[in-house]
């Protein structure tokens, strides 16, 4: 497991998230009563099923679902930056890059296939910064691309999406995520579709990113053995709502949940009987 966090300062103060979704058929409520706190320096693992809410609910917190989802919540407090829950439009495209990064399960889905990644490294910083030169922008881009691992970083800018593989694309947009310096980090399922060891190099890259600048960061997993290697707390979901929240060593080894120890006992191991939540 990740060292502890330097601080024990709060970044992210969720309360009572719900997200409701306009259907034909009426409203669904995938997320309901979500409390999420975040301390500078921590990383806290959301883990669960698929479909239990993990997706909806980050995306919720950053209003990225779609025109038929409405987000309420008691706060989503951006601590000493912002007020999410009352954020505009314009003002969470202000405050997404700025102070929140988001590295999306599908790279690209989030890398414009049109553009060269250069331009995407310039049109991300000339939307935040005023004033800036593309040759600027090139040297930054250059600086981030090298600092995820990308050893020729100047044949991907001039590239396009399309011509990276998997885990390099990835690396691309953990480095956009990152170019702005923010000290909040969103990541979900991050490698999704990575073989095993692309996964751990990816993995690995993030977390020291955060390390290194003591940034916080929110990841979300449905891998149990991610959460017990990288984060300091972990959130367990079902069906929408938080079931269980603690250190991650103590609900790993001593969950209190019904579903939780469920889930812990649905990982298979050497030599005894699969058992499956329910």
């Amino acid at each position: 497991m990740s060292a502890e966090p330097t601080s024990d300062g709060l970044v992210l103060d969720v309360r009572n998230l719900a997200v409701t979704i306009d259907t034909p058929d009426g409203p669904v409520h995938p997320v309901r009563g979500i409390d999420l706190q975040v301390r500078r320096g921590e990383i806290v693992g959301i883990m669960g099923e698929s479909g239990c809410g993990k997706s909806t609910t980050i995306k919720g917190i950053l209003k990225l679902l779609g025109p038929n989802s409405h987000v309420t919540a008691d706060a989503i407090d951006l601590v000493g930056q912002a007020d999410l829950a009352a954020a505009d439009n314009k003002a969470m495209r202000e405050i997404r890059g700025n102070h929140i990064g988001f590295v999306a399960q599908n790279p690209f889905g989030s890398l414009n296939p049109i553009y060269s990644i250069e331009r995407q490294f310039y049109e991300l910083q000339k939307a935040h910064r005023t004033g800036v030169k593309k040759a600027e922008s090139r040297e930054i881009a250059l600086r981030m691309l090298h600092g995820v691992g990308i050893v020729a970083p100047e044949r991907v800018l001039d590239g396009y999406a399309h011509q990276l593989s998997g885990g390099m694309a990835q690396r691309v947009v953990i480095a956009l995520a990152t170019t702005l310096n923010p000290g909040l980090l969103f990541a979900d399922e991050p490698t999704t579709g990575l073989d095993a060891t692309v996964q751990a190099q990816i993995l690995d890259l993030i977390t020291s990113l955060v390390k290194s600048e003591n940034r916080s960061m929110v990841l979300v997993t449905h891998d149990l053995g991610v959460i017990a290697q990288y984060c300091h707390r972990a959130v367990v979901m079902y069906a929408g709502e938080v079931v269980e929240s603690g250190d991650v060593m103590q609900v790993m080894v001593d969950p209190q949940h019904e579903y939780t120890k469920k889930l812990i006992g649905s990982v298979p191991k050497a030599g005894e009987k699969l058992s499956v939540a329910r």
